[in-house]
Formats: structure tokens, sequence, C-alpha cells
């Protein structure tokens, strides 16, 4: 079965259509099964029919010819109850309909499978048998497994020839309507990206440099010192091309991008292998592949992207060694950057004022090139599966940044609305802009304070632009995360003190290091089976207390003089932890103390982000100065999805009233405790949730300073008896579905349609 399964996903693979692939399709699946026939009728979404695509058995002229409907035929029946059915004899079943001149009446036995791709109908596959005979459990299992290894290569295909359509000068306009694609991703950067597609593929290839002895080895390493100057004038240009978006902290990733090729690292090794008699190529090739293939093996996701790194440095490196044509794109004005594996450094070769969107194939909401998107705000969508690199070039593209979706072609219809949510996204800027200074306040004047999230040096200038009354979430661990070692004491004392300066007398709340699950890094791998629930945040520290020692000292020296810091403690599940981590901050506070530092000891805060914190959040309350609600992970913990997993991130709401009953738990058991408590999540900054949040109780929102206006605008439509109304409604709801609609609809009555959360056109 496997080896079948291999044969057929390489002959679909290769195939140059979705017609062609079928054919084959078809063709194997009848041998394989020793069956008289194999057909597959694929689901047109147009007329809502099962369309006669291919076979072997049956008479090819009818192809293309008719369809069924879902109410029609065995066919329909497989279609409409999405299961396989095996039959004796076809003709006895109820629901059979014989289709003229196609052939069938030959044939008795039938076994048709569903071919489904992420709850999407696209056909059915059948065989068929002239006797009279049932189909065994074996032959079933297989047909099944056929169609569902099969599912993704038909999705593939069927959108690349929808492409290849839509962008032939024959096509007629029914063609190219018909033939707008949606494919599904993980948001990396929220917005609406309209523009023309620009493919960035590597500059060489690794895989193909043979290995080879040096004629002479000093020539060798000459050339490839050459070529390692040549690469890093390309990255320090990109890093100046990109030093008015960004601040020095985050431009620091490319001397990380830098400092791969030293000669203390992977530069390093090659010149060795050069030294030791490999032509410069091939050394180059061995080393690079060597390191990537250990980086593709680990199980967290940042330490993947590190392999992307890896790779795009090394087939630079070549590109010059080769002396290859370096790829020149002429960018359109509205440029959708399309790639595989989209780098740092790619993506900061693009004019700023060309790049519109951004969509890669592979790539998390972690890696180098999403933080960058993020930075910059550019609308971007990663982990896009399905997308067939060779046919997207100067196609249409739309990327929906708020649900991780990505249109291809979209018609006339779809791109004007997609145009006018664009429009709509840059006249509500405009609109919010004299917001920027005023406090965030209800309509019958109660004060809301309104905190920010940040990580990079971009947050803090956006964060003052917008007026943020605090920092409620500084995530500490970008800083390592950009770096190739752990930063120094002091390394780390100036960057806490430019974010507490930055906000004085504001208070700053600073996460300690919060590591592992999707956030490795690249000098401290965690290699675990399930990271999620491994050895994350403050497991990790406690540990390690060198580390988390180190970073408090660290907040404590930056903090004299100002005292407006606050330290947060992540993924707590147990009152040991807390007081562990509590004893040794107060540890740290005492020695830099003696040595003539005088901070304030700072309030210790815990974050309440899996289910065993909610049952203890009394108790945590009870002893902790704050808590933080870490909605995003909460969400994740309690209804068990990856948010970052494009299978299954439809199922991630944060209005599922579990999510709710929890969020109403922990603002009692705060403030039984006289205890304020925060929300720092993607929730937070979430217009449809943030009546609901304020009613419920929280003493501070904290979110990303491009919702501070939006919040502030919402807020100022209801008063405290509305949310109090509002509240009581919506907590008596079952499903997500239903909080949603209530809390659309009261915005709407409103006024603030506009301020609705991206459902994006279907």
């Amino acid at each position: 079965m496997l080896e079948t399964l291999r044969r057929l996903t390489q002959a679909v693979n290769d195939a140059d259509s979705l017609d062609e692939a079928l054919i084959l399709i078809v063709a194997q699946v009848r041998a394989a099964m020793s069956t008289d026939v194999c057909t597959v009728y694929l689901h047109d979404k147009r007329s809502q029919k099962l369309v006669f695509r291919a076979t072997e058995g049956l008479n090819l002229g009818k192809v293309g010819q008719f369809g069924l409907g879902f109410d029609e035929g065995l066919v329909g029946w497989v279609a409409t109850r999405e299961e396989p059915l095996n039959l004796e004899d076809a003709s006895a079943h109820p629901q059979f309909q014989l289709v003229e001149d196609l052939g069938e009446e030959l044939f008795s036995a039938f076994l048709g499978a569903p071919i489904v791709h992420q709850r999407d109908l696209l056909g059915v596959l059948v065989v068929q048998q002239g006797e009279r005979r049932r189909f065994s459990e074996e032959e079933e299992a297989f047909l099944v497994t056929v169609s569902a290894q099969l599912a993704g290569l038909i999705a593939h295909a069927e959108l690349a020839g929808a492409i290849g359509r839509a962008s032939s000068p024959e096509a007629q306009p029914e063609s190219v309507s018909s033939s707008a694609a949606r494919l599904s991703g993980v948001a990396a950067c929220s917005g609406i990206g309209i523009g023309v597609a620009a493919w960035v593929s590597p500059h060489a290839d690794l895989q193909t440099v043979p290995s080879r002895e040096a004629e002479s080895r000093h020539a060798e390493l000459a050339a490839f010192r050459q070529a390692l100057a040549a690469v890093r004038a390309d990255i320090q240009q990109v890093a100046e091309n990109l030093q008015s978006e960004l601040g020095p902290e985050d431009n620091a990733l490319f001397g990380v991008y830098l400092n791969i090729l030293d000669d203390s690292t992977l530069g390093g090794e090659v010149a060795s292998l050069i030294k030791s008699g490999e032509w410069a190529q091939g050394a180059l090739s061995q080393v690079m592949l060597r390191h990537i293939r250990h980086f593709e093996r680990m199980e967290h996701s940042y330490l993947r992207e590190r392999a992307v790194d890896v790779r795009d440095l090394g087939t630079r490196v070549l590109g010059y060694l080769q002396d290859a044509s370096r790829q020149q794109i002429d960018y359109p004005a509205q440029t959708i950057l399309v790639a595989e594996e989209l780098t740092a450094s790619t993506l900061g070769e693009i004019p700023r004022d060309r790049l519109a969107g951004i969509v890669s194939m592979r790539g998390s909401s972690n890696s180098h090139a999403a933080i960058l998107a993020r930075a910059m705000g550019i609308p971007a969508v990663v982990g896009v599966e399905d997308l067939p690199l060779r046919q997207m070039p100067d196609q249409t593209l739309v990327v929906d940044g708020y649900n991780g979706r990505i249109y291809v072609n979209p018609h006339a219809d779809l791109l004007g609305r997609f145009e006018a949510l664009l429009a709509e996204d840059q006249a509500l800027s405009a609109e919010l802009a004299p917001l920027a200074q005023l406090p965030a306040a209800t309509l019958d004047g109660e004060a809301i304070p309104l905190w920010v999230n940040t990580g990079v040096a971009a947050d803090v200038q956006r964060a003052q632009e917008f007026g943020a009354e605090g920092v409620g979430l500084y995530r500490t661990e970008v800083s390592f995360l950009l770096r190739d070692r752990f930063p120094s004491e002091e390394e780390q004392r100036q960057l806490y003190r430019e974010q507490l300066e930055a906000f004085h007398p504001l208070p700053v709340t600073m996460r300690t290091l919060d590591i592992g699950g999707d956030k490795s890094l690249p000098y401290f791998p965690i290699e675990e089976s399930n990271p999620f629930l491994g050895w994350r945040g403050i497991r990790v520290t406690l540990d390690h207390p060198e580390i988390f020692l180190t970073q408090v000292r660290a907040m404590l020296r930056a903090n004299e003089g100002l005292n407006n810091l606050r330290i947060l403690l992540p993924m707590v599940t147990a009152m040991d932890e807390w007081r562990a981590a509590q004893e040794l901050i107060s540890r740290c506070h005492q020695e830099v103390l003696a040595e003539g530092c005088r901070s304030a000891y700072p309030p210790i805060g815990v974050m309440i982000e899996v289910p065993a914190a909610v049952y203890l959040a009394e108790s945590l309350a009870e002893e902790a100065d704050f808590l933080s609600v870490g909605s995003n992970d909460l969400t994740q913990y309690l209804l068990a999805v990856d948010r970052g997993n494009a299978r299954v991130a439809g199922l991630y709401q944060s209005l599922h009233p579990a999510v709710l009953a929890a969020l109403a738990h922990i603002v009692g058991a705060a403030h039984r405790q006289q205890k304020s408590v925060s929300l720092c999540g993607e929730l937070a900054g979430d217009p449809l949730a943030v009546p609901l949040l304020v009613a419920m109780g929280f003493d501070q929102l904290s979110m990303n300073a491009g919702s501070l206006l939006v919040t502030k605008r919402v807020l100022s439509a209801f008063t405290r008896d509305d949310l109090d109304q509002l509240m009581t409604d919506v907590l008596s709801l079952r499903s997500a579905q239903e909080v949603t609609l209530a809390l659309s609809s009261a915005l709407s009555e409103r006024g603030l349609e506009s301020f609705i959360r991206r459902g994006g056109p279907v």
C-alpha cells in the first residue's frame, strides 16, 4: 500500500495539469486494486454537481459531459454522507441511478469513498467490479487511505489549474470569476494586503553541489572569503534599508544573521574543510546541509526556522561562488512577496513602499520574518501548505492578515469587498487619530486604563503615539530570540532601562524569560515531543536559576531611580513555583541593595495562562501583588487547540463560553483578595471582546499598540449600565457563535459596524 501511495503521490506531483493527475490516479488505483473500473467525480462548487472527470473502465466520451446532484445516485449518497459505501450489488441499493451510455450496467460491485480536504468535499473516488462481490475490509481501507492522501494533492492540482486558466490570455470572464481560490494559513500580521505576486526563489541549490578535491586550497579559501564578504555587504545593505522602519533592537537581528558565518561558527567549519582539501562549493554545501538537517529534525518551530536562515545564507554564498547571476526582480508597485521559506534578508531587499503583503508556504508566527513583518506593519500569512509556487508570479492576490487567508485571482465582487475593507482601515486610522492623546473612558466617564504589549523597539514609538497608559507585557524573550547567545546582565540592563525610561512614570510590566513551546533559543535548544506540555516558562528559569537571577538583577538595576518596574512570572501552575521565584527575586533585591543600587522592591505578579492557575487564582492572588491573564495560551490550553496549526486554527475561539467562564472566575478571585487583574493577550484588543472584558471587571487591558485607538472608540460608545447588561446577556450563552453574534449586535446598535473583527468574505 505504501509503495502504491508513494507512486501515486509522485505521479500527481509530476503532472502538468489536474486532468493529467486524475488520469494517472484512476489508472494506478485500478491496477493496484485489480478492479474493472476506477472513476473520479469532482465537486463543482458553481453548479453544486459531482462532475464525471476521469475514468478507467467506463465511457471516456462522457468525461466532463455530465454531473450528479448530491441527491442523485450512489455517488451522491457517498458525497452527502461523506463516508464509504461498499455494495455487492449496486443495482439493489435504493439510491442506485443508471446513467445512460456510461457503461455502468456491466458492473455489479461498487465501492466509493469521499475525497475530503480540510472539511471541504472535493469529490468521490469509485471502483467497480463486474461480478457480484463485496470488497474486503482491507480493500475498503485502502481506498479510504488513497482518498485521504489524494485530497491534498487534488486540492493543490485543482488550484494550480485554476490559476493557470485565470492567467491565460484566452480565459473568458466567467472562467476568471470561477477560478478565484482561497488558501488558508496562519495569520502572522493583521491587515489587508492587495497586490501582484512576486516569487522569490533560492539563489542557488546546495543539494546539487558534488564533493571535489581542491586544485588550490589557497585559491578556494580566498574565493570563499570573497563570497562571504559579498554576502555580508548584501545583508548590511538590507539592514540599512530597514533602519528607518526598525529600532536598534530589531536591527540586531541582522547581526545574528551575519554571525552564523563567523569564523567561530559555520564559516569556520567551512574554512577548515577547505583547508583539509575540499573545494569551496563542496565544503559550503556539506557544512550547511548538515546544519540544516540538524535544525529541521528539531521539534520546536523556532529552531526549525533557523534551518531557513542557514539555507538562505548558504545559497547566497554559493551563488557568489558559482558566479551565478543574482535574481533580478522588477517589483510591482503593490508587491505581495511569495516564497517557500521567507527570510529576513529577502524581506529587507524589497523597497518598503512597494511591499503590500507577505505569503509563505513555511514558517510560523515566531519566525524572524514574522517578527519583522509585525514590526513593519505588513499584512502576512505563513504556513500556507497548498501554495502552488510556480503558478503564483504575476497573479493578483489578497492577503487577509486578520483571518490567515489568501485569495488568488479574486473576481471583481470579491476584490471590491476587500478593497472596501482596506479603504475602511485607512479611513478608520484617520478618524481615530484625534483619540491618541485622550484617555480611554466609557460614555458616562468611567476611566479604563489601556496598556500596551511591547517586545521590539518599534512598539515603543507606536505606543507613545497612541496614548498607552503603561506596559502590561514587555516580552523580554524577544531580545533573547534575536541573539546568538544569552545577553549579558549589562546588555539586559540597558535594554530594560530604555523601556522603563521611555514610559516613566507609567508602569512597565516585564515578563521574565518565557521560552519553550513555540519559542526556543537557537543557542539553548529544547527538544521535546510535546513542547507545549513540556519545559517552558517558569519551569525553565527555575531549573536554571543562573539565567533567572541574571535577568532579575538586570531588571532591578535598570529600575534604580525610576521605580516603575513590575515583574510578571509566566506559566505558573503551582504555589511552589510562585514561592520559589519570589524567594529568588528577594535574594536578587538584597544583592543589588548591598551593591549600592537604590532600587525599590517591585510588585510581583503571576500570569494566569493554564487551567491549573485558573483554579489557583484566588490562592495566587492572596500572595502575589497582581494577576495578569495571558488569554492566548489560556484559550489554547482550555480548548486543546494549537492556534499556530492551520488545520485546527479555526477551532481557536477566544469567545468560547468556557474561556469566558474562566475569565470571569479569575476576575472574581483577584478582586476578593483586593488585587488588580489585567488581560494581556490578543483578546484585549478585540473590539468585540473589549466591552465584555471591561464589564467583567478587568482593571487594565493590555494590547498591541495598533489596537489602542480602536479600543478607545469602542469603549466610548457604552455606559457602565450598558456593559453590565451586556455581560448578563452574554455569559448565559452556550456557544462561541452565539457570543459573537450578541457582541456584534451590541456594536452594530451603536454604529460601530466598522470595528467588528473582520470575518472575511467567503
